[in-house]
């Protein structure tokens, strides 16, 4: 696949180009495609350190950072800004989704690999990208759907707490990832395990193949086209053998 292949070639030229030239290496934000991509080349590129961070923890579109302190001597932070975007009136204002503020920015012409995750607080946008890109958005992004907004960079990121989450407790008879998935986004396990034939699951970034695979506490689960959740661990056990477990979603939950 060309597109897998330049991206692989973009990783090796930005490790090659820290390593010759003794400082730091950043790639756009990475789609969890392209994160596992990078996470196969993973030994590959053992030779350069690196980190992968979106702007917060939590965020699922994150970037590549290639060399450390320890290698070079010095420290470079991320070159990410957190934009919030505000409603003028928010009275009147549409209730905004994540869907219409990807949209509004797209329509600015702007490229998918400067922006990270959008979270959304009270109808209020925050939106991760490129230091680079944040003042063209702050002076360019003014309407959202039919909802006209303010722009500025963000006096602080929301905290994980603030964001929309939901905790969902479910009874599973092992923790393999194949029935906690079909738990919780309701579906048969064949439609379950479908999904990893399409490959659209990721845990913690790296693309997950084995179905069977069991979830430890503290796993990032991410399906594409169905959310994100974090499997908090067991809870106890039924009289029937059955597993009691709870995990928390972002997100709204199909």
């Amino acid at each position: 696949m060309e597109t897998e292949e330049l991206l692989k070639k973009r990783f090796r030229d930005l490790a090659r180009k820290c390593y010759d030239k003794n400082q730091y290496t950043f790639t756009g934000f990475l789609a969890l495609a392209d994160q596992a991509c990078f996470y196969d080349m993973e030994k590959e590129l053992s030779y350069v350190p690196h980190k992968v961070f979106g702007g917060s923890e939590l965020c699922e579109r994150v970037m590549v950072r290639f060399g450390s302190e320890d290698e070079l001597g010095y420290e470079e932070e991320f070159p990410i800004a957190c934009i919030e975007a505000k409603p003028l009136a928010a009275k009147f204002a549409d209730d905004l989704t994540h869907r219409d503020f990807l949209g509004a920015l797209m329509n600015l012409g702007i490229e998918r690999s400067t922006l990270g995750d959008i979270w959304l607080r009270e109808n209020t946008g925050y939106i991760f990208c490129t230091q680079g890109m944040a003042d063209f958005i702050i002076e360019n992004l003014n309407k959202i759907k039919h909802t006209s907004v303010r722009c500025g960079r963000a006096k602080e990121i929301p905290d994980s707490s603030d964001l929309d989450r939901t905790e969902l407790k479910i009874q599973i008879s092992s923790e393999r990832i194949d029935g906690v998935l079909a738990k919780v986004y309701r579906l048969s396990r064949s439609e379950a395990i479908e999904l990893f034939r399409q490959k659209k699951v990721f845990v913690g970034g790296r693309f997950c193949e084995n179905n069977s695979q069991i979830l430890r506490k503290g796993d990032i689960i991410s399906v594409r086209g169905y959310g994100k959740f974090e499997y908090l661990g067991q809870q106890g056990v039924s009289k029937k053998g059955k597993i009691h477990a709870t995990v928390m979603c972002y997100g709204q939950v199909k």
